[in-house]
C-alpha cells in the first residue's frame, strides 16, 4: 500500500481508481493510527463521530458499494457501522464501534476489503452495470459511478480526519 499520491502516468481508469482508493484508504489508516487509543475514541466534532468510528464507517461503506452493490453478494454487516440495522431514513443513527474492537483490527479488515476492491476493478470493465439484487432493486449503477462515489466519500472523510488529527 502507498501513502503517496498516485503518479500522473498511471494508465487506464481502473488502475487509476485502484491507486487513488489505495491512497485515500492508507491516508485514513495512517491518521487514525497516529492517534493514541484514547484519542481514537474521542470526538472533537459537533456531529459526535470518533476517528475509530470513521475507520469502521469507511470499511463498511467500501464493502457495501463494491461487494453488496456491484457484485450483489450478500454482506453480513451491511450497516455494521451504524447504531441501528439500516440507517436510511433514521435521523439519529450514528456510527458505532464496540469497546473491544481495536483500530488495528479495523485496519486489517479495511485492507482486506481493499484487496477485494482491487480484484474487482482488475476483473471488470468500468462500463459494467451492477446486477439487480444486492443493493440495487432497480436502476443499478455502473462500476465507474460506484468508483467515483466511493472515491469522493474517502476524500471527504480524509479531510474530516485531517482536521481531527490536527485538533488532537
Amino acid at each position: 500500500m502507498t501513502s503517496t499520491e498516485p503518479r500522473h502516468d498511471v494508465k487506464g481508469e481502473g488502475p487509476l481508481f485502484s491507486a487513488y482508493l489505495d491512497f485515500y484508504r492508507e491516508q485514513l489508516i495512517a491518521g487514525v493510527l497516529s492517534l493514541s487509543p484514547e484519542a481514537q475514541r474521542t470526538t472533537l466534532v459537533p456531529s459526535g463521530w470518533t476517528p475509530i468510528e470513521l475507520l469502521s464507517h469507511v470499511l463498511h461503506m467500501e464493502q457495501r458499494w463494491f461487494v453488496w452493490a456491484f457484485l450483489a453478494e450478500e454482506v453480513g454487516e451491511r450497516f455494521g457501522d451504524w447504531s441501528v440495522p439500516d440507517p436510511r431514513g433514521v435521523e439519529d443513527a450514528r456510527w458505532q464501534v464496540a469497546d473491544h474492537v481495536t483500530a488495528e483490527h479495523l485496519v486489517e479488515r479495511l485492507r482486506a476489503i481493499g484487496e477485494r476492491t482491487r480484484a474487482i476493478l482488475a476483473a471488470h470493465s468500468l462500463d459494467t452495470v451492477a446486477p439487480t439484487g444486492g443493493r440495487f432493486e432497480d436502476d443499478p449503477a455502473e462500476l465507474r459511478w460506484i468508483c467515483f462515489h466511493v472515491l469522493q466519500e474517502y476524500a471527504r472523510h480524509a479531510g474530516h480526519l485531517d482536521i481531527v488529527v490536527e485538533l488532537s
